[in-house]
This record gives C-alpha cells, structure tokens and sequence, in this order.
C-alpha cells in the first residue's frame, strides 16, 4: 500500500451534525491541512457526553403570522333620503330569526332601489343584531310582552303617520306580522299583497285563491313576506342609528294574553314546529325516541329510512323528499346526513346531532355534536328535561 493511501487513513474529519468525523477529499489531493475535531467532552464518570440538539438540524422557523380578518365595510345612512321603508319583524323571543332577516332584506332591497333608507321598527329592550341585517335606523317603541295586536298595530299606525314610509313590511306569520300587518291594511283602507313569494323592485309575487293561483302587480304599500321572498343582506355592516321615539296615546288593549295553549306537538305540522326531534337508521330504542320527544315537547320527524321502513308516518319525513323544515331547534338522532335530509334543514337555526360516527355530515352540519350511542343519550336527556320540569313547577 502506498504512502499517499496510508496517510489518507490517518486523517480526520471535522465534527458533522451527528458528532460523526467528516472527510475533506478536495483537501487531501491539495495538500491543505484538515481541521481537527474538536475534543468531547466528558462527563464526571469518563463517559462521553452527547448534545441531542446537534442531531436536529437547524431550529425551526416560527409559522408565519395568520392574515388579519378584514373588517366589514360601514355603511351609512343616505343624508336625504329619497323614500323611507319601514319594517316590522316579530323579534320572538328578541332575536332575529331567519324568516326576519329575510325581511329586512327584502326592505334593503326596496330601499336601495328608490335611494333611501331602511327604518326596522323595534321594542326598546331589543339588541338585536341590526347592523349586520341591514338597518339604517331602528324606531324604538314601548310594547307589552306577550301577544298585543292592537297595541303593536297602533304603534305602527302611528309611525306610518310620522315617517310616511313608501313601503312597510311585514312577515307573513298567523300569529305575527300577518296579524299586525291585516291590521294596520284596514285601518288605512289599503289592500295589502298577502303571501309574498317572490319581490323585486318592480314587482312582488303573491299567492292566493287557496294557493291555486299567483298574482304579480307592482309592489303596494303595505307587503306581508313569506320566508324566503328575499334573501337576507350580508358583507356589510349599516349604521342601525336610533331614531327618537314617536309619542303617541296609550291605549286600553280589549284582549287578553293567555299564554300559549297545550297542544299535542305531532298535531302541528313539521313545516311549523319550532322544535323538532328527529330519528334515523341510528335509533333502535322507539319507546325512549317517543319519550324524550314527548320530555322535550317537541314534534317527531324522521329521515327516509325511517319512514320507508314504516316506523314513522310518511308525514313526519324530514327532507327534499319530504318536509323542508326551519324549527329553532333541529335535534337528530342517529342520523348519518344524506344530501337529500341536509337540505330539508337548511334553514334551521340551531342542529343538534347524536352520532356514534365522528365523520358523519350530519355532526359536521350540527352547531353541537355528541359522540354517543343515541340508546344512551335519549334516556338521559328524558331524565334531565323531567327533572327541569318538576323544579320549574315547584313540584
């Protein structure tokens, strides 16, 4: 062997990342000299000491900073407004709901055509969120709790008269604004359009004639809007400014609120419930389905499956193929989410789903999910609504 190999052995390589000797080949055909390792150190028992960050590569670069989320752009009220929309939302409950949020969008749409501006009429106590809705001005007004058509009615009439509104808007509701709105119509000796279904500007789309017929005519003044005859505004925040209340006489109610009545929940139809147990392939266990829908006062549905294999009526089938439903509350049991079902509850508030399936498109829809066996579940949740029950009775 030669001299150049042996001397090639005899040389070492600088410390690597791993403490590993490294070679320099270009600098051993050029003669250059290599550095040498350093020494390792040792620990007080002789043992050679090992750094375990100098196997890791360099540290890591910290993740870039998540974007900030755009603000939403402020809209404010036009100084001079060429007309004025007024609209009266039911607020059950002092929330928005869908059906009203439809509203206010049908009077943004309204308002936004003629170069005015949108004035919700509102209790005082309200803190709803208006300036997401679309309101440029919120009216507040002095009303009982509970149901009070004449006193609403009057407030009404008496905004018509100060504000002198081109349009005022009602939901089409049988305890609601459909009420109100027939109301103030013959008090001021107008025809309304009754069961809106479709409006635009130029035109508003009605239903009547015992739902045989629809009527199309030029927008009056006074509008009672199903839900879904405009779509709700979105991507801008408006002033909703209050305005001063309008003074007016206080007059004597002649009816009385008795509360709601008891009815049977599987009596109404699921179209109007507002609370709606639901079953699916997942619900094995009938006798405590029943049970926890009658605990929870709710009504029953159920999805295809369900009611394909006779264990429900075909009228409590909740889905494209059956009921499209918007209830306050949506609580699923069992059921996995077929695209037909998801959309029957597209418009519903709050889903509540209980899955054993973590996956299943329906506890991806749901606000809130529990990962549990529904057999489980439901004998609980009938315990817990009892005991609720018997406390809030003082029994």
């Amino acid at each position: 062997m030669s001299r150049l190999r042996i001397e090639r052995r005899r040389l070492v390589e600088p410390a690597g990342t791993e403490g590993r000797i490294r070679r320099d080949p270009r600098a051993e055909r050029l003669g250059k000299p290599t550095p040498q390792a350093a020494a390792p150190e040792t620990g007080p028992s002789g043992r050679i000491r090992r750094d375990p960050r100098a196997g890791r590569g360099p540290a890591r670069a910290a993740p870039p900073p998540e974007p900030a989320v755009a603000a939403l752009p402020q809209r404010a009220p036009i100084e001079t407004p060429a007309c004025l929309i007024l609209a009266v939302p039911d607020l059950e409950d002092g929330k928005l709901d869908s059906h009203d949020r439809d509203l206010l969008g049908a009077g943004r749409l309204l308002a936004d055509a003629g170069a005015g501006n949108l004035v919700v009429l509102t209790p005082a106590d309200i803190t709803a969120d208006f300036a997401a809705a679309g309101a440029d001005h919120l009216l507040p007004v002095a009303l009982p709790s509970g149901y009070a058509p004449e006193t609403k009615a009057a407030a009404v009439l008496a905004a018509a008269a100060a504000l002198k509104p081109r349009h005022i808007l009602f939901p089409e509701r049988p305890t609601g604004g459909g009420d109100i709105g027939r109301r103030v119509a013959a008090a001021l000796g107008e025809t309304p359009a009754a069961r809106v279904l479709r409006l635009s500007a130029e035109e508003a789309g009605s239903r009547g004639n015992g739902a045989a017929s629809d009527f199309l005519r030029r927008p009056p003044r006074i509008l009672l809007l199903a839900a879904e005859a405009a779509d709700p505004v979105s991507g801008a925040l408006w002033a909703a400014q209050p305005l001063p209340a309008i003074d007016r006489p206080v007059e004597e109610s002649r009816l009385a609120d008795g509360g709601l009545a008891a009815t049977d929940p599987n009596a109404v139809p699921l179209t109007e419930a507002d609370f709606i147990v639901s079953a699916g392939n997942g619900v094995s266990d009938w006798p405590a389905f029943h049970e926890v829908a009658s605990a929870l006062g709710a009504a029953e549905g159920g999805s295809r499956v369900v009611c394909d294999a006779g264990l429900l009526p075909r009228g409590r089938q909740v889905g494209a193929s059956g009921s499209l439903v918007e209830p306050r509350c949506y609580l699923a049991f069992g059921i996995a989410g077929a695209t037909q079902h998801l959309q029957g509850i597209a418009r519903c508030e709050r889903v509540l789903a209980v899955n054993t399936d973590l996956h299943a498109d329906m506890v991806k829809r749901a606000d809130l999910a529990i990962i549990a066996d529904a057999q489980e579940v439901m004998p609980a949740l009938t315990r817990l609504a009892r005991e609720r029950l018997r406390g809030r009775d003082g029994s």
